[in-house]
């Protein structure tokens, strides 16, 4: 393997999770925190009437679990005002003790959102928009006081910031476009892919241009999270495909992700009930292997 810079921080593993009302989304965050994993991403997609809401079950979780950090995975930002998002997290983040992460994105489904009563933006504007968040959000959470902020598409005043979260939340993107990557490289605190739309041959791309665009606005790319939403199946007997396969098959792979493409942080989203195989069997062979490749390249 030809390795990629590392991001500074651990290797961290979680599961993102489907606000599905009919299955027992207490228990598999549970079960996740049990199992020692590090994240736990929750899908926001409120326009979707089949759907828990997704700010509402990441509370449940901090409050029935102990070490897991939770995250929207990511916010839908048209349905998500930014200053009453941010005072939501940084509230679910001091009451849990610093366990809340941001991810971010612009709305997948723009039709979703205008059904309910959302705006529908083009692609130049949502990104405009996210940007705008991001710096309303950071606001939100300073110590400044007097705050304003007049946008294209949002605006803030508050005499007082706050409430301040316990530790420094991370936002973290999601955006596959080479636009929204330069975005999150110049603002952002992290990207969060999924395997679906940035499939292995698209992510070193993805890798270098969010890199250079942190380059150009000053700022070290080795301090950006790199998230990998892995969406397959981790039980099959023989080979499907990429992400689809037995877990020897999905600790090559993970391996090669982390070593070769610099990746730092999973997600699984494949069948709850295969959890246990992921986080008991895949997780500490992989920690495991990363571990020995990056020593041995390393070594003089």
């Amino acid at each position: 393997m030809t390795p990629a810079r590392p991001a500074r921080g651990p290797l961290r593993f979680g599961v993102s999770l489907a606000p599905d009302p009919s299955v027992p989304l207490l228990r598999i965050a549970q079960d996740a925190d049990r199992y020692g994993l590090d994240l736990l991403g929750v899908r926001d997609e409120p326009y979707r009437r089949d759907t828990a809401d997704a700010l509402t079950l990441m509370a449940a979780v901090l409050a029935s679990t102990s070490r897991i950090r939770v995250l929207p995975a990511v916010a839908c930002l048209p349905l998500r005002p930014p200053a009453a998002l941010a005072k939501a997290l940084a509230t679910m983040d001091r009451l849990s003790g610093g366990r809340v992460e941001l991810g971010l994105g612009a709305g997948a489904a723009p039709a979703g959102i205008e059904t309910y009563g959302g705006p529908r933006l083009g692609p130049a504007a949502a990104r405009r928009a996210v940007e705008e968040a991001v710096q309303i959000i950071r606001l939100h959470w300073s110590d400044q006081n007097g705050l304003r902020f007049q946008g294209e598409h949002y605006r803030f005043a508050a005499a007082q910031a706050g409430p301040a979260p316990a530790h420094q939340i991370g936002i973290w993107l999601g955006v596959t476009g080479p636009r929204g990557l330069d975005l999150a490289g110049r603002v952002a605190d992290g990207w969060i892919a999924p395997s679906s739309h940035v499939p292995p041959k698209r992510l070193a791309d993805g890798q270098r241009r969010l890199a250079d665009a942190a380059l150009r606005a000053g700022r070290d790319p080795a301090d950006l999270r790199r998230v990998y939403v892995l969406e397959g199946a981790v039980d099959a007997r023989e080979s499907r495909g990429f992400l689809h396969g037995p877990p020897r098959q999905w600790i090559y792979e993970l391996t090669e992700l982390a070593v070769g493409h610099g990746v730092d942080s999973f997600l699984f989203a494949g069948d709850p009930e295969h959890l246990p195989i992921f986080a008991l069997e895949v997780v500490p062979a992989v920690r495991e292997q990363v571990a020995r490749e990056r020593g041995a390249v390393l070594q003089p």
